[in-house]
Order: structure tokens, then sequence, then C-alpha cells
């Protein structure tokens, strides 16, 4: 337990999903520190009986462990997770792996914007600096580094970075407004979660941290997911700026983005069919040809950068969990 900025305790739930995490998890659970009150371990039908072990050597009465029968993935073990700490009570829920690498002593810090009333959700970054990144694998910091402008267009939030951290903390009223049933259940499913918090116009803050590698063995196999990411973002990319700048509301950026799409496809299309004839028939274009393909070109490129311009100035920065019930949604209904 902990305390909030008018001095009332604030609980706090962990929630743990583990799939072969059998060296690590014992030591995992030991150093979570006092401030928390509940934690949840998810063990998503694992083959090395995680379960079997936690309840047979952690003594720790705030442990819990729930058992998936068929493994659903890291998201769907989370979104478990999720649901027992929201039942229990809990007001934020922070989610960290089983495997080590995350140090349960930053907890603290990690939630300190939820309860100061500054975010709804709060995520590790582990490129704050460059001593922060040392250790850590070259591919992943290339590939991060990737991910993270993906993550940028998918999402909205232009101004966070590590986007597939895994230790995140969120106000549990505000996870209770997610769709939990629709987040992606596999490794997408941290940018998934970003973009569902996005579409809630929830604060997001992002927690400088440092990893612990050891001998710990990733499960994401980047050949496998790298398409399921690829379409994944493209998906939500567009299910964002449909919702945020057309159902939610018409704006001037709604204007320079389908003016300026416009624009650029007539320059290309109509450029690129005058070239292709000018080389079929010998004749060169003629300087009022090539303004007419050249202008639309210009001026849709400035709009598209007008509409970047205002998207990337568009992230919220008014927390939603203060404009919501205090007692929860469900104690509300």
């Amino acid at each position: 337990m902990t305390e909030n900025m008018d001095d009332n305790p604030v609980s706090i739930a962990v929630v743990v999903p583990c799939y072969r995490e059998r060296r690590h998890i014992l030591g995992v659970l030991a150093a979570v520190g006092s401030e928390v009150e509940h934690i949840f371990v998810v063990d998503d039908a694992c083959p090395d009986a995680t379960a079997d072990l936690i309840e047979q050597q952690c003594t720790d009465s705030r442990v819990r462990v729930i058992r998936h029968a068929a493994n659903t993935g890291v998201g769907g073990a989370t979104m478990t997770g999720y649901r027992a700490a929201i039942a229990a009570g809990a007001d934020i829920i922070v989610k960290m792996d089983g495997d080590g690498q995350m140090d349960p002593r930053l907890i603290g810090d990690l939630v300190r914007p939820i309860v100061a009333g500054t975010a709804d959700y709060a995520k590790g970054n582990r490129f704050h600096r460059l001593d922060a990144i040392a250790g850590m694998p070259a591919v992943r910091i290339v590939g991060n580094m990737l991910l993270s402008l993906a993550t940028k267009v998918s999402s909205g939030y232009w101004n966070i970075f590590d986007p597939t951290n895994g230790f995140t903390a969120i106000e549990a009223r505000v996870a209770a407004l997610l769709p939990l049933d629709r987040i992606a259940s596999g490794f997408f499913f941290e940018s998934d979660m970003l973009f569902r918090l996005g579409l809630l116009r929830a604060v997001i803050a992002d927690v400088p941290m440092q990893s612990l590698y050891g001998d710990e063995q990733s499960q994401l196999q980047i050949h496998r997911e790298a398409g399921r990411f690829l379409v994944g973002h493209m998906v939500n990319t567009t299910k964002r700026i449909w919702f945020t700048y057309f159902l939610r509301g018409a704006t001037v950026a709604t204007l320079q983005l389908v003016a300026g799409k416009l624009l650029l496809l007539f320059g290309l299309v109509f450029g690129g069919w005058e070239w292709h004839r000018s080389i079929e028939t010998g004749i060169p274009a003629t300087a009022g040809t090539v303004a007419v393909a050249l202008l639309p070109v210009l001026l849709g490129s400035q709009l598209l950068i007008a509409f970047i311009n205002h998207d990337t100035q568009n992230v919220p920065i008014v927390p939603l969990h203060q404009s919501l019930d205090p007692r929860g949604p469900s104690e509300a209904a």
C-alpha cells in the first residue's frame, strides 16, 4: 500500500504472466516490496509447472496463482490478471514479467505518475540514457527503434519510446474501460494497449528504468512476429485516424488529410501518365503540363506535413481518471 496526494491509501496489485519462468519466478516474487497489496501470477499453461512450484515454495500470503488450461499468450494472461486485480479492488495495476529483467524495486517509481494524478498509464523506458541500455542485445535496440516509430503512428502517442516495454502500471478504473477481450493476446498486446488507450484519450508517462539481462531467454521470435506486428500497426493506424479525425469529429486536420492525399495522388498519377506518354511519343511535356503535375504534389505534400504536425501535437494531456467516478465503474453502476 502506498499513499496518494490526499494521504489516502492506494491499493497496488502486481500481475505476473508466466510461461517457462520456473528458474526466475520465485526470486521475482520475493523482491516485490511491501507497497504491493496483491500479487496475481497467471500460469499460462506452463509446461514446466510454474504454478505448482509457486504453490509449493512461495509463502507470501499476497500471492494468488491463476491457472490457464490452454496457452493464451502474454497478452491474454495479462488481461486475466487485470480482471482479477479489478475484482480485488486494486487502485493501480502493475504488470511485470517473471523472467527477472524488471526490478521490482522500481514499482514505486513506476506508479508515482498515477498516484500523483498526472498520468493514467505508466510504462518503463529503457532508452532514457545511453548507460541504461548497456548489455541490451543490438538486435533489440534496432528493433525497438523501428517498433517505436510504428507505435507512435498507430497509437498517436508521439511523446513515448520503448513501446514494447512490459513493465507497466495502469489506473484500475481506466483499465476497466478497456475492451479487455479485444486486446491482442500475443506479443503485440503492449502496442495494442497503447492504441486502445489512445482511443480513450488516456495520458501516458514514460518512466526511466534499466533492465537486468541475465540467462533468461526471450519467448519472442522476431521472424514469426514481424508480419503480425506490421499488419497490426497498419490496421490500428487506419482505425485511429478514422475514429479520431472522422467519427469523433472533423477538424481542420481532417481537411488537410483528405485534400493532401487527393492532391498528391492526382499529381503523381497525372505526372506519371504524362511522363509515360512523353517517352512513348518522344514529345517532351510542356511547361504547363509539368506545372499541373508538380503543383498538386507540392501542395498535397505541404498539407500532409501540416496534418502530421497537428497529429504530433494532439497527444492527451489531461488524465482520464480524474473525470471518472472514484468508486469505479462497477460500484458506480
